[in-house]
Protein backbone atom coordinates (compact mmCIF):
# COMPACT_ATOMS: atom_id res chain seq x y z
CA UNK A 1 0.00 0.00 0.00
CA UNK A 2 2.77 2.17 1.13
CA UNK A 3 4.64 1.77 -2.39
CA UNK A 4 1.55 2.66 -4.35
CA UNK A 5 1.29 6.01 -2.76
CA UNK A 6 4.97 6.92 -3.52
CA UNK A 7 4.03 5.63 -7.18
CA UNK A 8 1.00 8.27 -6.91
CA UNK A 9 2.88 11.08 -5.33
CA UNK A 10 5.81 10.49 -7.90
CA UNK A 11 3.00 10.62 -10.60
CA UNK A 12 1.48 13.93 -9.39
CA UNK A 13 4.64 15.62 -9.18
CA UNK A 14 5.53 14.70 -13.14
CA UNK A 15 1.98 15.96 -14.20
CA UNK A 16 2.25 19.13 -12.21
CA UNK A 17 5.48 20.00 -14.00
CA UNK A 18 3.80 18.93 -17.05
CA UNK A 19 1.01 21.36 -16.45
CA UNK A 20 3.27 23.89 -15.74
CA UNK A 21 5.03 23.18 -19.65
CA UNK A 22 1.69 23.60 -21.36
CA UNK A 23 0.62 26.70 -19.18
CA UNK A 24 3.75 28.21 -20.78
CA UNK A 25 3.14 27.34 -23.70
CA UNK A 26 -0.82 28.69 -24.49
CA UNK A 27 -2.29 25.21 -23.53
CA UNK A 28 -4.25 23.78 -20.28
CA UNK A 29 -3.13 20.74 -18.60
CA UNK A 30 -5.13 19.21 -15.38
CA UNK A 31 -4.36 15.49 -13.61
CA UNK A 32 -6.37 12.65 -13.56
CA UNK A 33 -5.47 9.82 -10.79
CA UNK A 34 -8.26 7.23 -12.66
CA UNK A 35 -9.99 6.89 -15.50
CA UNK A 36 -13.27 8.33 -13.62
CA UNK A 37 -11.83 11.39 -12.81
CA UNK A 38 -10.33 11.71 -16.16
CA UNK A 39 -14.16 10.83 -17.75
CA UNK A 40 -15.66 13.84 -15.39
CA UNK A 41 -12.57 16.26 -16.52
CA UNK A 42 -13.56 15.59 -20.04
CA UNK A 43 -16.78 16.10 -19.56
CA UNK A 44 -16.86 19.19 -17.51
CA UNK A 45 -14.75 20.58 -20.89
CA UNK A 46 -17.47 19.89 -23.11
CA UNK A 47 -20.71 21.75 -23.04
CA UNK A 48 -24.03 19.52 -24.38
CA UNK A 49 -25.22 19.81 -27.70
CA UNK A 50 -21.54 20.44 -28.83
CA UNK A 51 -20.47 19.00 -32.06
CA UNK A 52 -17.55 16.25 -31.52
CA UNK A 53 -15.41 14.07 -33.81
CA UNK A 54 -12.40 12.13 -33.03
CA UNK A 55 -8.83 10.91 -34.52
CA UNK A 56 -9.15 7.17 -33.54
CA UNK A 57 -8.31 8.10 -29.87
CA UNK A 58 -8.22 4.23 -27.80
CA UNK A 59 -8.02 6.47 -24.98
CA UNK A 60 -11.81 8.17 -24.95
CA UNK A 61 -12.59 4.85 -25.33
CA UNK A 62 -10.69 3.45 -22.55
CA UNK A 63 -12.01 6.21 -20.14
CA UNK A 64 -15.77 5.73 -21.30
CA UNK A 65 -15.70 8.81 -23.13
CA UNK A 66 -17.38 8.18 -26.07
CA UNK A 67 -20.30 5.80 -24.73
CA UNK A 68 -20.77 8.63 -22.21
CA UNK A 69 -21.28 11.26 -25.57
CA UNK A 70 -23.19 8.67 -27.28
CA UNK A 71 -25.39 8.61 -24.71
CA UNK A 72 -25.75 11.92 -23.55
CA UNK A 73 -27.24 15.13 -24.99
CA UNK A 74 -24.10 15.53 -27.65
CA UNK A 75 -23.77 16.12 -31.34
CA UNK A 76 -20.98 12.71 -30.92
CA UNK A 77 -19.95 12.70 -35.17
CA UNK A 78 -19.43 8.31 -35.24
CA UNK A 79 -17.08 8.59 -37.96
CA UNK A 80 -17.65 4.92 -38.10
CA UNK A 81 -20.97 5.14 -39.02
CA UNK A 82 -20.34 7.65 -41.85
CA UNK A 83 -18.41 7.77 -44.54
CA UNK A 84 -14.95 8.20 -43.14
CA UNK A 85 -14.05 10.89 -45.24
CA UNK A 86 -17.23 12.64 -44.69
CA UNK A 87 -16.02 12.41 -41.06
CA UNK A 88 -12.56 13.44 -41.28
CA UNK A 89 -13.83 16.92 -42.72
CA UNK A 90 -16.16 17.78 -40.40
CA UNK A 91 -13.19 17.65 -37.71
CA UNK A 92 -12.13 20.74 -39.08
CA UNK A 93 -15.37 22.63 -38.13
CA UNK A 94 -15.95 21.08 -34.97
CA UNK A 95 -16.86 22.20 -31.78
CA UNK A 96 -14.26 19.72 -30.05
CA UNK A 97 -11.75 17.33 -30.92
CA UNK A 98 -10.73 14.44 -29.29
CA UNK A 99 -7.47 12.68 -29.96
CA UNK A 100 -4.42 11.36 -27.42
CA UNK A 101 -0.93 12.63 -27.56
CA UNK A 102 1.68 10.05 -28.81
CA UNK A 103 4.32 11.16 -26.45
CA UNK A 104 5.08 14.15 -24.49
CA UNK A 105 7.71 16.06 -22.92
CA UNK A 106 7.84 16.62 -19.21
CA UNK A 107 7.75 20.78 -20.35
CA UNK A 108 4.55 20.38 -22.44
CA UNK A 109 5.40 19.31 -26.14
CA UNK A 110 3.28 16.71 -27.80
CA UNK A 111 4.50 14.31 -30.24
CA UNK A 112 2.16 12.62 -33.00
CA UNK A 113 2.39 10.69 -35.61
CA UNK A 114 0.22 10.01 -38.37
CA UNK A 115 -0.46 7.75 -41.74
CA UNK A 116 -3.51 9.81 -43.07
CA UNK A 117 -2.40 13.43 -41.34
CA UNK A 118 -6.41 13.76 -40.38
CA UNK A 119 -5.66 13.56 -36.59
CA UNK A 120 -2.72 15.71 -36.09
CA UNK A 121 -4.08 18.19 -39.23
CA UNK A 122 -7.23 18.49 -36.72
CA UNK A 123 -4.81 19.26 -33.79
CA UNK A 124 -3.27 21.62 -35.53
CA UNK A 125 -5.91 23.85 -36.71
CA UNK A 126 -10.09 23.88 -37.05
CA UNK A 127 -11.47 22.65 -34.17
CA UNK A 128 -12.54 25.52 -32.00
CA UNK A 129 -11.50 23.13 -28.66
CA UNK A 130 -8.69 19.78 -28.32
CA UNK A 131 -9.14 17.68 -25.88
CA UNK A 132 -6.09 15.59 -25.51
CA UNK A 133 -6.13 12.30 -23.08
CA UNK A 134 -2.65 11.35 -22.44
CA UNK A 135 -1.86 8.53 -20.15
CA UNK A 136 1.36 9.17 -17.89
CA UNK A 137 3.29 6.58 -19.19
CA UNK A 138 3.80 8.82 -22.18
CA UNK A 139 5.39 11.47 -20.84
CA UNK A 140 9.33 11.73 -21.59
CA UNK A 141 12.17 13.61 -20.48
CA UNK A 142 12.95 15.26 -23.86
CA UNK A 143 12.03 15.81 -27.33
CA UNK A 144 14.45 13.53 -28.88
CA UNK A 145 13.09 10.32 -26.25
CA UNK A 146 9.38 11.73 -26.58
CA UNK A 147 10.08 11.57 -31.10
CA UNK A 148 11.66 7.62 -30.24
CA UNK A 149 8.60 6.70 -28.33
CA UNK A 150 6.11 7.96 -30.83
CA UNK A 151 7.98 6.04 -33.60
CA UNK A 152 9.33 2.86 -31.57
CA UNK A 153 6.08 2.62 -29.04
CA UNK A 154 2.85 3.98 -30.12
CA UNK A 155 3.32 3.32 -34.00
CA UNK A 156 4.39 -0.02 -33.62
CA UNK A 157 2.04 -0.99 -31.49
CA UNK A 158 -0.91 0.79 -33.65
CA UNK A 159 0.23 -1.09 -36.41
CA UNK A 160 -0.75 -4.04 -35.17
CA UNK A 161 -4.25 -2.95 -35.48
CA UNK A 162 -4.24 -3.30 -38.96
CA UNK A 163 -3.91 -5.89 -41.82
CA UNK A 164 -1.25 -4.94 -43.46
CA UNK A 165 2.46 -5.85 -44.03
CA UNK A 166 4.69 -3.50 -42.21
CA UNK A 167 8.09 -4.78 -41.02
CA UNK A 168 7.41 -3.09 -37.53
CA UNK A 169 5.13 -6.13 -37.29
CA UNK A 170 7.01 -8.61 -37.66
CA UNK A 171 9.74 -6.92 -35.59
CA UNK A 172 8.55 -4.88 -32.58
CA UNK A 173 10.23 -1.85 -33.93
CA UNK A 174 10.69 0.81 -36.16
CA UNK A 175 12.82 0.09 -39.04
CA UNK A 176 12.69 2.98 -40.76
CA UNK A 177 10.22 1.49 -43.98
CA UNK A 178 8.88 3.09 -46.91
CA UNK A 179 6.93 0.36 -47.89
CA UNK A 180 3.28 1.35 -49.49
CA UNK A 181 1.14 0.35 -46.02
CA UNK A 182 3.58 2.76 -43.28
CA UNK A 183 1.57 4.98 -40.91
CA UNK A 184 3.97 7.21 -40.39
CA UNK A 185 3.95 9.57 -42.98
CA UNK A 186 3.31 12.30 -40.77
CA UNK A 187 4.92 13.77 -37.30
CA UNK A 188 3.34 17.12 -35.74
CA UNK A 189 5.61 18.90 -32.94
CA UNK A 190 2.86 21.03 -30.70
CA UNK A 191 5.67 23.23 -29.08
CA UNK A 192 2.88 25.95 -28.59
CA UNK A 193 -0.44 26.75 -29.27
CA UNK A 194 -1.19 30.05 -31.16
CA UNK A 195 -4.44 30.01 -29.83
CA UNK A 196 -4.66 30.21 -25.58
CA UNK A 197 -6.10 27.26 -24.11
CA UNK A 198 -7.66 25.48 -27.38
CA UNK A 199 -6.14 22.63 -26.58
CA UNK A 200 -6.60 21.06 -22.99
CA UNK A 201 -4.63 18.25 -21.87
CA UNK A 202 -6.14 15.35 -19.64
CA UNK A 203 -3.33 13.62 -18.02
CA UNK A 204 -4.10 10.28 -16.73
CA UNK A 205 -2.63 8.11 -14.15
CA UNK A 206 -3.09 4.47 -15.63
CA UNK A 207 -1.52 3.56 -18.85
CA UNK A 208 -4.12 4.15 -21.64
CA UNK A 209 -3.94 4.09 -25.90
CA UNK A 210 -0.48 3.22 -27.46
Amino acid sequence: MEIQIFRDARSKALAESVINGLQARNMTGYYAKNKEEALQLALSLIPEGSRITMGGCMSAHEIGLISALKEGNYNYIDRDAIPRREAELAAYDADVFLASANAMTRDGMMVNINGNANRISAIAYGPRKVIIICSLNKVCPDLDSAMKRARNVAAVTNAQRFPMPTPCKKTGACLDCMTPDNICCQMLITRRSFHKDRIHVILVNEELGF
